[in-house]
């Protein structure tokens, strides 16, 4: 019994911030579809304060103000590119979680596929050994050999 409260209680501390951290109801909209789409926007968005969340997730007051803010755009008609516009022109590409490939964001884009490649040449190189064979003795080093050796 005290197993199955402890993994309730785990769960239930675990689990409480996966849901979206829509802090007051107040403030979800009363149209439900509207709602659906300003989540599915806020989703897309970063939390310029947590930084690798999206507005959506987290609870942070800045969070909750580009919520309202996307809440507000989504209930006065615009589109979901022309509030993704806005908050890219007013934030700039760091909002996006996801940020357009564009000459700006090249190497962020670029970054993963150059790193395998720079693996594989290192990884190809250190197993691309050269056997070295060693050079013959002279006849003197062979005499000392046979010397420390006792083979005289």
């Amino acid at each position: 019994m005290k197993r199955l409260s402890a993994l309730l209680l785990a769960t239930t501390l675990v689990g409480g911030g996966i849901a979206f951290a829509v802090d007051d109801p107040a403030e979800m909209l009363p149209n439900p579809v509207q709602e659906k789409r300003a989540e599915a926007i806020g989703a897309h968005l970063r939390c310029l304060v947590c930084q690798n969340e999206s507005i959506e997730d987290s609870s942070a007051p800045l969070a909750r103000d580009l919520r309202k803010v996307v809440r507000e755009q989504v209930a006065s008609g615009k589109s979901d590119q022309q509030i993704m516009d806005w908050m890219t022109e007013r934030y700039g590409e760091f909002i996006r979680l996801a940020p357009q490939f564009s000459w700006s964001t090249a190497l962020l884009w670029l970054m993963p596929a150059l790193a395998l490649v720079a693996g594989l040449v290192i990884a190809w190189r250190a197993t691309r050994r050269r056997v070295v064979t060693p050079a013959p003795l002279t006849d003197e080093e062979r005499a000392r050999l046979d010397a420390l050796s006792g083979r005289e």
